[in-house]
């Protein structure tokens, strides 16, 4: 896992100093400074891999977390000084990598609605399929265990590593964003069933090695997240900004605040911060622009989608990319030998 992750972050790092292979061309784009406001630390010494990130749909300054693989299926309330006001666990679920949530707003009963994906897969395709679980905020804050609805999900194309997924609010859509050299975002059905296996398809392209996603609170805009930067884009994929991150030790979580001005953005470890970015202008939210009608959140016909719900198609990969590509393979290598030896 050590090996797996320090090579990431070195990949990640050359993919940085070049366009980032993401959905469109940004580079006209200018990012913000790095500076951002430090909201708190995570105080609870249980969280140790806060690796999913969301605020309350439905309370003020409530944010909910959970760990990483090898933990229990709980999630935590944290308050804004850090504190931790209810622990929660899932009955019935498993834990085998949780990565990332989302949390929504139910449009016919107005409570909110929790996501929490057990998704990771660091041999891509070790699990024959990967669970979502569908958890109703709790109308209190005091430990509990809930009732959670699983939803399994298998890749058309075959089993992928993922640490990201986001929820359109407008059309109900769910998406799951693949942690890859070449990643991709994954579109679910409209219709989830429990049933049987849902099948995610493959409808845009992601940066690379992303690690989290989700969705602003009027549906205008999606944003992506990797270990040195977040991406905003369109729901038709298209790229509106770049936004510079806090420098933190393993960057894995990402989330809108409510007003969708600003991006949230904590990381794992012990004592972990959480930070708040501003979004630049031509990312944000504009008091003039509609949301995406709710018409198009409306069942399709088999193999077809809705043009506002599910972003862009993939683009065709450049010289550039491959480039990019080959050069981050080579140093992923150089840099995993490098360490096998000195650890011998």
């Amino acid at each position: 896992m050590v090996l797996i992750r320090a090579c990431a972050v070195a990949v990640t790092a050359l993919a940085a100093c070049a366009a980032p292979a993401a959905a469109s061309d940004v580079s006209a784009v200018s990012p913000v400074p790095r500076d951002g406001e430090k909201l708190f630390t995570f105080k609870d010494p249980r969280i140790t891999e806060s690796s999913g990130l969301a605020l309350s749909p439905t309370r003020d300054d409530v944010y909910y977390t959970h760990n990483d693989s090898a933990a229990q299926p709980e999630f935590y309330a944290v308050g804004p000084d850090g504190r931790t006001r209810a622990t929660f666990r899932l009955r019935g679920a498993e834990a085998r990598d949780w990565e990332a949530m989302a949390a929504t707003r139910d449009p016919q009963t107005g409570r909110g609605v929790l996501w929490f994906a057990d998704i990771g897969d660091n041999l891509d395709g070790a699990w024959p399929d990967v669970s979502i679980y569908k958890v109703a905020e709790p109308a209190t804050l005091a430990d509990a265990t809930l009732p959670a609805t699983r939803y399994r999900f298998r890749y058309e194309g075959g089993g992928r590593n993922a640490e990201g997924i986001m929820v359109n609010p407008v059309t109900g859509r769910l998406y799951v964003v693949s942690k890859e050299f070449s990643g991709s975002v994954y579109e679910a059905p409209k219709k989830l069933r429990t049933g049987r296996v849902n099948i995610l398809r493959k409808v845009a392209a992601a940066p690379i090695m992303a690690t989290d996603a989700a969705y602003a609170p009027d549906g205008s805009s999606y944003v992506i997240r990797t270990y040195f930067s977040a991406t905003v884009y369109k729901p038709s994929g298209e790229v509106l900004t770049r936004v510079s991150m806090p420098d933190l030790e393993q960057a894995e979580s990402i989330a809108y605040t409510r007003d969708g001005k600003a991006l949230l953005t904590g990381s794992e470890g012990e004592n972990s911060p959480v930070y708040k970015v501003p979004i630049p202008a031509a990312g944000a939210p504009s008091p003039t622009a509609e949301p995406p009608s709710p018409s198009a959140g409306r069942p399709e016909a088999e193999g077809t989608r809705a043009a506002a719900d599910a972003p862009a198609a993939s683009p065709r990969l450049t010289v550039r990319d491959v480039l990019i590509w080959l050069a981050a393979a080579a140093v992923a290598i150089g840099f995993i030998t490098f360490l096998a030896r000195r650890t011998r």
